[in-house]
């Protein structure tokens, strides 16, 4: 293929093939160099070249060629745009041939129909499926990071769970792994392998649908509470509950994604007709998951950021409780935006800093000048001496809040009271 190679691009990932080291000159060339990429198997493509004399003009360019798949980014999404990728009869999928002729330095495209290795009745729907497969094995791995970023064991957390509905989980994780060790070793999943897995989707269905009403439940329970105490007191328990569940639908996802790869491969031992409906159709099953999972976590983050609303409302009468709820509720938040990051949702929610007594002192008192300069400047006075009070260590902020703001209010009173006349 000398220093041509091919572009094949489905969306999730762009699949490079060709030569070894053009491969890896291209992703160089495209500032791909640090890209999250994967090695295709490129000569398992070599079985899907239909007729004899297919296979033989592609023996000797398999033997040449290796694949890298590079996950789509910003900087890789540029490359397939500026090559002029065209759809090819595989949904989804599209393809270009790019190289260096002559002296030219930079890399232009040269033809668009694949060449025999891409060109048999299957191979661009196999090579499609195998992009699909690298394109979740690479979310898998992202859940792993999470994993470690919160610094949790699945098995301790799995293990700590009471629910009888998670009673299996423990089980389906390990024939998964088993199943996805076997695959890689052997390269392909046999009726043994994939007999010991067909269970596994419905009880991680089961599974990830009580952990997501669990993550509801909290939400709604907060929602309740009107009382700063209770809801303090709600969003302090909910911190270990809400990163224990969300583990839970981390796991149930990273699983989901394994069975899926074992799916695939096995669609493509024993139905190769049927294999880009079956790819199809568990791209739309997992886009569904993973707006379920969008859904019920935007609704936790709505009730993170109103907790913190009225916390910081109420910090003025009640400068113990609100900053613990708001403490609570950017922790919740923040494991919240991190689980979502990792499964590659967006999320706009930002933790709200809890706000402090003086700063709410000095809003009300902000208030109270818009009402009369007179009277607000007597409150002003009294606030700012309680905060001035509490700063220095005088008094605390609890006796702030139910021992002197009575005088605060008497101000704000008069204030009134001159307005209506």
């Amino acid at each position: 293929m000398g220093n041509e190679i091919e572009l094949v691009a489905d969306g999730d990932g762009l699949a490079v093939i060709g030569g070894s080291a053009d491969v890896e000159r291209f992703l160089l060339d495209q500032g791909l160099g640090k890209t999250p990429s994967k090695v295709l198997d490129v000569q398992r493509l070599s079985s899907f070249t239909g007729t004899s004399g297919a296979a033989l003009r592609v023996g000797s360019e398999v033997a040449a060629n290796s694949g890298r798949w590079v996950k789509l980014t910003a900087e890789s999404a540029q490359a397939v745009k500026q090559y002029g990728l065209m759809a090819t009869k595989t949904p989804g999928v599209s393809h270009a041939m790019i190289g260096k002729p002559g002296e030219v330095k930079q890399w232009l495209q040269i033809a668009q129909a694949p060449t025999a290795l891409l060109s048999g009745p299957f191979a661009l729907s196999a090579l499609s499926t195998m992009m699909q497969q690298q394109a979740m094995q690479q979310q898998m791995d992202q859940i792993v990071e999470y994993f470690q970023e919160i610094n949790e064991k699945v098995d301790d957390i799995l293990r700590a769970q009471k629910d009888a509905v998670l009673a299996q989980m423990i089980g389906v994780n390990l024939v998964i792994e088993e199943a996805l060790a076997v695959r890689d070793e052997v390269g392909r999943v046999s009726e043994i392998t994939w007999s010991k897995i067909q269970s596994a989707s419905l009880i991680l269905g089961q599974t990830q649908a009580y952990a997501i009403r669990q993550l509801e439940a909290i939400s709604e329970n907060l929602e309740k509470k009107a009382d700063l105490g209770k809801i303090a007191k709600a969003t302090k328990d909910a911190e270990p509950k809400v990163r224990e569940w969300l583990a839970v639908v981390a796991l149930c996802f990273q699983l989901q994604d394994g069975v899926a790869v074992l799916e695939l491969d096995r669609v493509l031992d024993s139905a190769p007709d049927d294999l880009d409906n079956h790819r199809l159709g568990l791209t739309n099953a997992r886009q569904r998951r993973l707006d379920l999972i969008s859904r019920s976590t935007a609704q936790l983050l709505t009730q993170m950021n109103e907790s913190v609303r009225k916390a910081n409302s109420r910090v003025l009468l009640n400068p113990r409780d609100a900053p613990t709820a708001v403490r609570s509720s950017n922790e919740i938040a923040t494991g919240v935006v991190a689980f979502r990051d990792r499964l590659g949702i967006e999320s706009s929610d930002a933790p709200s800093d809890a706000k402090r007594w003086r700063q709410a002192a000095g809003e009300a008192v902000g208030k109270a000048l818009a009402t009369g300069s007179e009277g607000a400047t007597v409150a002003k006075d009294k606030a700012t001496d309680l905060a001035d009070a509490a700063k220095a260590g005088a008094i605390g902020l609890t006796d702030v809040a139910k021992g002197k703001t009575a005088d605060l209010r008497e101000s704000f009173r008069t204030l009134s009271r001159r307005k209506q006349r």
